[in-house]
């Protein structure tokens, strides 16, 4: 195929946004280098500093080594036979009902931006939004619209060379979201985004910017899914959080990627780079995540605490059975006097998975008076099952405070027999259980996503007994 030929095919081509009545773009060609980058920024018609900024990491990344220190085994990723570029063959009528049959529904409470492979299909709410001043809408529309704060804040957080992934996803990123939340601003609602994954040999490479300006405040809701094939696929994200002074953002993520059939074949790789900045003093940063999907997921979520008075809280549970593989955990990196963050984190694995907690607190010379509490839990539901914790704890400040605490344990033959002689059978008793176990961190998660998530846990749990 002559790509050079495709490129000026693309650059004469007109970028829609929002939703369309159907999808009638030409097929874009697999493979992965210069031109191909250039056809993804020409496709997206980004200024020139965009297209330079995609170039300056395609370069950065070709030299960099794969990453192998993570505890998971996986074919090696052929670059070459991804697909980075895919739009949605498919109707608005289409689009509602895949999202209706997804458990994804509209409500005046959130404002939804659904992501199709690599298109964005339109924000609601424009107007409770534009009233209040803040700006929700894909990342390309934001590089069209608001050029200046894109290229302020972006790769801000996550350098391009912060690790081989981030540097891919910079070159090759696709749709995400971007909100900004001007100066004493409380968001009016929910704000989230929708991912789906659905043609085969397509990777995913969102990526997602929010800015709360000095006194804001918001919530953002994530979730995931992708179409069932029986060969792996790509998901490679980055996730850039910015707050200024007393500006607070709580993220929420409930991923559900496919996670590959029951002997382990097929499924997303979830490869995510989510870092947030609490840059001005008195910020406060917020993760909460639901893990149950992918066949392996490397992902941790972490915070620099830059500023005085500073917090920051994870919260997190991850769920593995089958093959599944999950190597997560979070990073806390205090700069700042007094500052505070707070980790929770909750495994569970069964089958033949492996779940990993990797996480790392680090006190700085400057933070004063900083502290951080872990507290990493693992429950262990089959004989074959494997649940690791690799904590790393580095103090350079005698009045800094770290706490640490970890269990591993299993669902005892007294506690299902007390639960059976109550009427409750096995299954359902194993599952109350594990919601139990998980309770301090789905109290975390908005109300919009706290039923779902009991469910989802409850279908994931079948077997598990």
């Amino acid at each position: 195929m002559n790509q050079q030929l495709n490129l000026d095919r693309w650059l004469n081509r007109e970028y829609a946004y929002g939703f369309s009545t159907s999808f009638d773009y030409e097929p874009f060609p697999i493979g992965l280098n210069e031109q191909i980058v250039k056809m993804i920024s020409a496709k997206k018609c980004e200024p020139q500093f965009m297209l330079d900024f995609r170039l300056k990491a395609y370069h950065i990344w070709k030299q960099m080594p794969r990453p192998q220190w993570a505890r998971v085994a996986y074919e090696t990723i052929n670059f070459e036979q991804i697909l980075y570029y895919a739009a949605p063959s498919t109707t608005e009528d289409d689009v509602q009902s895949t999202l209706a049959k997804l458990g994804v529904k509209p409500s005046s409470k959130v404002a939804l931006d659904p992501v199709f492979d690599s298109v964005s299909l339109g924000t609601g709410f424009h107007q409770a939004l534009k009233d209040a001043g803040v700006i929700f809408c894909s990342i390309s529309e934001a590089i069209q619209k608001y050029p200046s704060l894109v290229k302020k804040y972006l790769a801000s957080v996550v350098p391009i060379g912060d690790n081989f992934f981030s540097a891919l996803n910079s070159a090759v990123f696709s749709d995400g979201s971007f909100c900004y939340i001007p100066q004493d601003t409380a968001c009016p609602m929910e704000l989230s985004t929708y991912f789906r994954l659905q043609k085969e040999g397509s990777g995913q490479f969102e990526r997602t910017l929010i800015i709360a300006e000095k006194g804001a405040s918001v919530s953002y809701l994530e979730g995931c899914t992708a179409a069932r094939y029986d060969r792996h696929q790509l998901h490679a994200a980055v996730v850039e959080l910015i707050a200024l002074d007393h500006a607070s953002i709580k993220y929420s993520t409930v991923q559900n990627w496919y996670s590959g059939d029951q002997e382990g074949k097929g499924g997303i790789y979830n490869f995510v780079t989510k870092r947030g900045l609490c840059a001005g003093e008195g910020a406060k940063i917020s993760w909460t995540q639901v893990e149950t999907g992918s066949a392996i997921t490397w992902k941790y979520p972490s915070c620099i605490l830059a500023a005085n008075n500073t917090r920051a809280d994870f919260y997190s549970v991850a769920l593995t059975d089958g093959y599944q593989q999950a190597d997560t955990g979070s990073k806390m990196i205090h700069l700042g006097a007094n500052s505070k963050s707070r980790i929770i984190s909750k495994g569970i694995c069964g089958g033949k998975s492996m779940n990993t907690y990797r996480g790392q607190v680090k006190m700085t010379s400057a933070a004063q008076k900083a502290w951080n509490h872990s507290q990493c839990d693992s429950l262990i539901l089959g004989k074959k099952a494997t649940a690791n914790t690799y904590p790393y704890i580095e103090i350079a400040n005698v009045s800094a405070r770290v706490e640490h605490e970890a269990t591993t344990t299993q669902i005892g033959e007294e506690q299902l027999f007390y639960l059976q002689q109550r009427g409750i059978n096995v299954q359902d008793a194993v599952n109350q259980m594990v919601l139990g176990f998980c309770q301090q961190v789905f109290l975390q998660l908005p109300m919009e996503f706290a039923t779902e998530v009991n469910e989802l846990l409850t279908i994931k749990l079948e077997g598990n007994c």
